[in-house]
């Protein structure tokens, strides 16, 4: 197997600098390092840290807003009160209310 030289190493930079241009290479090189990193973690089996997961894009907590303010709309709609809780209590309040119903329609 061949030795990767200096020489080498330097025309292939020349190329990518050309390519990419100089105000790219920044984010090139960071989009690099990111993806090494997850995938070393994805094959250690590590999760993401906590500040690994507030520099991804803000999509999920868009998503999360979207799904808090359902839950809430909902609630408010069953008449569940909303204020001091969770959203983890407000669903599992919503899930009961949702199967009472259910079991009135049983029994019956």
């Amino acid at each position: 197997m061949p030795f990767i030289g200096p020489w080498e190493i330097a025309l292939i930079l020349a190329i990518v600098l050309i390519v990419f241009g100089p105000k790219k290479l920044p984010q090139l090189a960071k989009s690099v390092g990111d993806a090494i990193r997850q995938f070393k973690d994805a094959s250690d089996g590590k999760t993401p840290t906590p500040t690994q997961q507030t520099q991804q894009p803000s999509q999920p907590v868009q998503y999360q807003t979207k799904e808090s303010d359902l839950l809430l709309e909902t609630a408010k709609k069953l008449g569940i009160q909303t204020e001091g809780k969770t959203m983890e209590q407000i669903s599992k309040e919503i899930t009961e209310a949702g199967s009472k119903p259910d079991e009135q329609k049983s029994k019956s």
